[in-house]
């Protein structure tokens, strides 16, 4: 089977963290095939991570703005029409549905593709529209996703997340961070809010926190995040002595991907973000509270997590345990893990 593929379709529309730890398994690809031509089923407002993808060919959008109620919408119905043709169209040797839901296994099987590789353990519903079903055991989301391309003949290899900033994008977020008085080669990265609240550190904690880190390095503070978290950056500002840039909701996901490249160090939650900068191997601390950070912690860098019983969880994807709250992390073990990274850097 490996000497046919030519051709082959990643469905991963969403979301953010799951699209960045799913880029390994699309290197794997890359290094596995040469020759192939790889493509990404994905939604538009993360199809600038797959831009700067070095592995990803073509882009194929799956707007649902565009699709919703198709089957009593004619222009929405008409989108359909256009999107399986498009997938028809390139007439895919292989497509891995990474979604594992029942709307992205109808679209592998709109692909007209005779190998549509799924996963076990996902909906139910979704077994008849594969043609084969992976079994998976490992833990970390990683390897749930090479798991599934190893078994279509991929070789193992070191794992690479193939993320990049573009020369271009780098320059605009240097421009930013001059209009802010930011020095480009000193600053560290902040992201005081999460989606979820039991993913929200207390933004108290980034505040003292904030002070600490200003105090031993000398660094800028940047605070980033989503236009609807700017209140939370600005909280933030308002709670510390030292001046913190709020960036939250003022770049794009191409700066912001650049913005965490240059960064000393950055400190999140279990966010979007924190996966971007994971990605990057920049430095940093990731702070969990119930999700399990062996199943979405930086790969291979458990030095990095900040959590209660972070190597102590089992395979469990979230804890019911009180005690493993994010409000239980403490400020000291997060600075401690800055430290162990930055060391007695400093800057004037």
């Amino acid at each position: 089977m490996t000497e046919q593929i030519k051709k082959i379709l990643i469905i991963k529309p969403s979301a953010l963290g799951d699209i960045i730890q799913a880029m390994p398994a699309v290197c794997c690809l890359a290094q596995s095939f040469p020759d192939a031509q790889i493509d990404w089923f994905v939604r538009p407002e993360y199809s600038a991570l797959i831009e700067h993808h070095k592995c990803v060919h073509n882009i194929i959008m799956f707007d649902r703005n565009k699709l919703g109620k198709w089957f009593c919408k004619p222009a929405a119905f008409a989108e359909l029409v256009i999107l399986i043709r498009q997938l028809r169209k390139e007439k895919y040797d292989i497509v891995l549905d990474f979604q594992g839901r029942f709307r992205s296994a109808i679209f592998a099987w709109f692909s007209g593709c005779k190998q549509r590789i799924g996963m076990t353990g996902t909906q139910e519903s979704t077994a008849s529209f594969y043609s084969r079903r992976i079994t998976q055991s490992s833990v970390h989301l990683v390897d749930f996703f090479l798991d599934m391309v190893y078994a279509i003949g991929a070789k193992k290899d070191k794992v690479e997340f193939g993320l990049q900033p573009q020369q271009q994008t780098i320059d605009e977020t240097q421009k930013i961070l001059a209009e802010h008085q930011v020095n480009k080669d000193n600053y560290a990265v902040f992201v005081p809010a999460a989606t979820v609240e039991a993913k929200h550190w207390p933004v108290e904690n980034f505040a003292v926190l904030a002070e600490k880190v200003y105090a031993k390095y000398q660094c800028s503070i940047v605070a980033t995040g989503t236009e609807s978290e700017s209140q939370i950056a600005e909280k933030l500002q308002e709670l510390t002595d030292i001046s913190i840039v709020n960036l939250a909701g003022k770049t794009n996901i191409r700066q912001l991907i650049a913005l965490l490249a240059g960064a000393k160090i950055v400190v999140s939650g279990d966010t979007g973000p924190a996966h971007i900068a994971a990605a990057l191997g920049v430095p940093m601390v990731l702070i969990f509270g119930f999700t399990n950070p062996s199943r979405v912690g930086p790969y291979g860098r458990p030095q990095t997590v900040a959590a209660v019983d972070a190597d102590k969880r089992g395979p469990d994807v979230e804890s019911s345990n009180p005690a493993h709250d994010i409000k239980n992390v403490s400020v000291e073990s997060v600075f401690e893990i800055i430290s162990r990274q930055l060391g007695q850097f400093r800057k004037a």
